[in-house]
Formats: C-alpha cells, sequence, structure tokens
C-alpha cells in the first residue's frame, strides 16, 4: 500500500515477474481493494511466493468501533509505526464522509482540540493513511473524504500528497479531486505547496479575524499569521470549481461580535471563498472557552452573508462517541 505504479514495476522485476505486473498490482491494491498477496491471480503463482517472501499488502483493520446515536462510526486504527489513530465515517442520506487522520497527534496544540493535548507521537505513513480507506468496513458507501482528523495535513505533506494522488489516479479510486478536502491551520512552506501542486479543496482553521486573539487559541498564529497566509491565498484563482473555505468555531462571547464578523470580512474581500462555523464541544477540564447558542451562530452567519461572504454551519456529529470536531485523541483508546 502507498507505492505507486513504477515503483511496484521495480518490486515485480526484483520477484521474477515482467514491469507490466506493476499495473496489475496497483489495479488490486487501489481498485479491488484485496487484502493478500495471494489474491493477485493474474500474477504467476511463483510471482506471487516471491512477492510474499519480502512484502504484504499492508492493511490492518481496525481494532475498535463506536456507534453514534446519530449514525456516526468511529474507528481506531493501528499504524505500522505501532501508534493508533482516530477516524469517524459519517453517513447522510446521500453522501458518506470519511474524517481521516495524517499523524498520531499532532504539533499544534491549539486550546480547541484534543488532539493538539495529546502531543505528537509521529507521522502516517502513506500506507497508513490509505488504510483508513481501504480497510474501512463502508468503504464502497464513501463519496468524499476530509484531512480533518489527527494531525497537521501541511506537517506531513509528502505522505498525503502521495495519499491523495493514489485516490484521484485511474488505477486508484479514481475520483475527482474536488471530493477531497485538506484543512490546515496554515503553515506557509507546506500550504503554498499544496495549493499548487494539488487541486483538492481546502480548508483553513482561521477561528479569530485578530492576530492576538487568534494566537491566543492558535500558537501556530505567532508562526505563521493568518494575514500573511490569506495575502498567499488571494495570489491564486479559487474562482473555479476549487473551494477554499475558512473553518471557524464559533465561542461564546470570544469570537463570535459584530465586530468579528466587520474585521473577518475585511480581512477576506476579494477571496473567492466561504465560511464554515462550527459549533465548540467541550474539553475535559477546559473552562475557559464556552459555545456560543444556535441564535447567535445563525446571527453571525447572517452578519457575515449581508456582507457578502457565503457563510453556512456545519451540522454537529458525532459528540456522544467523541467523534465530533475537536475531540479525537486516541491516546486514552485501548
Amino acid at each position: 500500500m502507498g507505492l505507486l505504479p513504477d515503483e511496484l514495476s521495480k518490486i515485480a522485476l526484483e520477484s521474477g515477474l515482467p514491469a507490466f505486473a506493476g499495473k496489475q498490482m496497483s489495479q488490486w491494491l487501489y481498485q479491488k481493494g484485496i487484502s493478500d498477496i495471494s489474491e493477485m491471480t493474474n500474477l504467476s503463482k511463483t510471482g506471487r511466493e516471491h512477492l510474499a517472501e519480502s512484502y504484504e499488502v499492508g492493511l490492518m483493520p481496525p481494532i475498535k468501533r463506536q456507534s453514534s446515536a446519530d449514525g456516526t462510526l468511529k474507528y481506531l486504527f493501528p499504524t505500522h509505526g505501532g501508534g493508533k489513530v482516530e477516524t469517524v465515517f459519517i453517513p447522510e442520506e446521500d453522501r458518506g464522509t470519511l474524517c481521516v487522520s495524517c499523524q498520531v497527534g499532532c504539533k499544534m496544540n491549539c486550546r480547541f482540540c484534543m488532539t493538539g493535548r495529546q502531543g505528537f507521537h509521529g507521522n502516517l505513513s502513506v500506507a497508513d493513511i490509505l488504510n483508513q480507506i481501504y480497510s474501512l468496513p463502508e468503504r464502497e458507501q464513501l463519496t468524499n473524504i476530509v484531512f480533518m482528523g489527527q494531525g497537521e495535513p501541511m506537517d506531513n505533506l509528502d505522505a498525503v500528497l502521495r495519499a491523495t494522488e493514489i485516490l484521484t489516479a485511474p488505477y486508484g479510486f479514481a475520483w475527482s479531486p474536488r471530493r477531497i478536502t485538506v484543512s490546515t491551520v496554515g503553515l506557509r512552506k507546506g500550504l503554498q505547496r499544496f495549493v499548487e501542486e494539488s487541486q483538492c479543496h481546502l480548508a483553513v482553521s482561521l477561528h479569530n479575524p485578530f492576530a492576538d486573539e487568534r494566537a491566543d487559541l492558535m500558537p501556530a498564529e505567532r508562526s505563521f499569521p493568518a494575514s500573511d497566509i490569506i495575502d498567499m491565498l488571494k495570489q491564486y484563482n479559487w474562482r473555479g470549481q476549487r473551494r477554499l473555505t475558512f473553518e471557524y468555531i464559533v465561542f461564546g462571547g470570544l469570537n463570535d461580535t459584530p465586530r468579528h464578523a466587520k474585521e473577518l470580512a475585511r480581512i477576506l474581500r476579494g477571496l473567492e471563498c466561504r465560511v464554515n462555523l462550527i459549533r465548540w464541544h467541550e474539553l475535559p477540564g477546559e473552562t475557559s472557552l464556552q459555545g456560543a447558542s444556535m441564535k447567535t451562530m445563525e446571527a453571525f452567519r447572517d452578519m457575515l452573508n449581508q456582507k457578502h461572504v457565503t457563510c453556512t454551519i456545519r451540522a454537529s456529529r458525532g459528540q456522544d462517541i467523541d467523534a465530533a470536531c475537536g475531540l479525537l485523541n486516541s491516546n486514552s483508546r485501548p
């Protein structure tokens, strides 16, 4: 898992198979989703035996499953490095969205996120990222993938880009990149590279338009100011099918005032984007933050829409199993 067809061709040659077997192997891995080399039945038996001496497919089933009252499912997956990550499947009437992780823990230490409290314990490999998709029991129901689970995608960009390449390639899921969204707090170097190398949708965690207030919530603001990120994003064309979203958790009395709406509209002026409001999900021991009421969120949404900023409110799913935004943390999971 995680290798490209030309890399699989080299492995095929090493195993006494013809080079074109690499393409066949990629089809077995990524189109048919097999879990064992013995299932590659259009390869010679001897070739398969040689392959199995040195390689394995790399898929690992989830070790835990939790089900929410609203139908959301949360899975705990092992990683090849010995860690564990949480992955969330969100079924809806006309779509199935999978929220995948890219790191065990996270370095960003945002105040509102349980993953940040976990600390950083390593990057996921391409195989680890793809395993969350290919080993998902509901894989056939998937219509969308969001990199909004544990970890900062721009801090493990090589693996994220390769995973999305495989998912969108003809030999893979053959998905449109418009079915994949990658989220970030705004690591400048990785973000610029992502914008230039990928056609997937982008979501930027903003949460406050004022630098000092954002820094209090998100330490990354001190190294990667949102103002710099927004200026950089304004250099690119977002008027096509590719979508740019700013994620905004609404905290009661903290970032939900007309002053915040006015400044948010100002800094986003001239940028084709939307703002997605997210309900705050309380963390154990966090008493300085509180959620805004739905009435307040709706008023904030209306203020932005009136200022010609497209704004929506994201539905909250899976809170009862700690699967909602900001609640993923695999440290305490058995």
